[in-house]
């Protein structure tokens, strides 16, 4: 029985590999060299991605804010794979430009980013970046922008959208301001901290010492101390400073001139109701005396 049931099983065997359809082989050869080049392809981009972070931060360890030019913006800003939020400032510095205003938002952008590098919770998800209109004038042109200083968010995904353009002539360029914008776009808060600044501290010893002063050769007659005209002149005096364009100039720190870094036309008077320049005060204070 054990003899002639081998032959019997052979044969069955024999039958079911003849009935395999012969077209699958092909299919699943595809498929294995489908999920190789996957696999490969996902491989390269991690690679890839860990290169740019690396040279990003490298770049971090020695400045806090890099500057670039059309092809760098192009590989670490715009082309995939990113997994960073990039803050980038467009700007004319170049002293022929003659663009005041950037040397100033400069200043600011520099104290944002120094609070940025050198505070606890620095990591890798934010760069702080530069782009020159003369080192990379073919990225304003692809960006359609004509004018400068302007600040930009760059998402880890996808485009920037229209809040991701820092509104400068309505809100200004200090630095306090920029940061409240980054940790509304990208959710990084950032703490600024400012060099310290003795001319508040030396204006205040002036006046107190003047004051004193004053009090003193008076000593004998202080009546005007006692006198309500006096004080309300200077009650009106803090009022209309507290009310007028050069307060609302110190607190949102609005350019003092915009100036076109294309055709160099430089403009006063700010064309939004909603905001100013601070040549405007100073042009509405000799008015006013005149």
């Amino acid at each position: 029985m054990g003899a002639r049931g081998a032959p019997s099983r052979r044969r069955q065997a024999g039958r079911r590999l003849r009935y395999l359809p012969t077209g699958s082989f092909p299919f699943l050869l595809l498929l294995l060299l489908l999920c190789i080049q996957l696999g490969g392809g996902q491989k390269k981009k991690e690679n890839l991605l860990a290169e740019k972070v690396e040279q990003l931060m490298e770049w971090s360890s020695r400045r806090s804010i890099f500057r670039m030019n059309g092809d760098k913006f192009r590989k670490f800003i715009k082309a995939p794979p990113r997994n960073y939020s990039m803050i980038v400032m467009f700007t004319a510095l170049q002293p022929q430009r003659q663009c005041s205003v950037c040397r100033q938002a400069n200043e600011e952008y520099q104290i944002l980013a120094n609070s940025w590098r050198y505070s606890s919770a620095f990591c890798n998800k934010l760069f702080f970046s530069m782009v020159d209109y003369d080192e990379g004038s073919d990225v304003f042109q692809q960006l359609n922008m004509n004018s400068a200083p302007t600040f930009m968010h760059f998402p880890p995904k996808g485009r920037p959208k229209r809040a991701d353009t820092f509104d400068l002539q309505r809100i200004g360029f200090a630095a306090e301001q920029l940061a409240k914008w980054i940790a509304d776009r990208t959710d990084v808060h950032i703490r600024v901290f400012r060099p310290p600044n003795y001319s508040g501290t030396i204006a205040l010893a002036l006046l107190v010492s003047l004051v004193g002063g004053l009090l003193y050769l008076r000593r004998n007659n202080l009546e005007f101390i006692y006198n309500k005209t006096g004080w309300a002149m200077v009650s009106l005096c803090i009022v209309f400073a507290m009310t007028s364009g050069q307060m609302w100039n110190h607190i949102r720190g609005p350019p003092y001139a915009h100036k076109n870094p294309h055709n160099g036309q430089v403009s006063y008077i700010h064309g939004s109701s909603q905001a100013q320049f601070v040549a405007e005060s100073h042009i509405i204070l000799v008015l006013t005396f005149w």
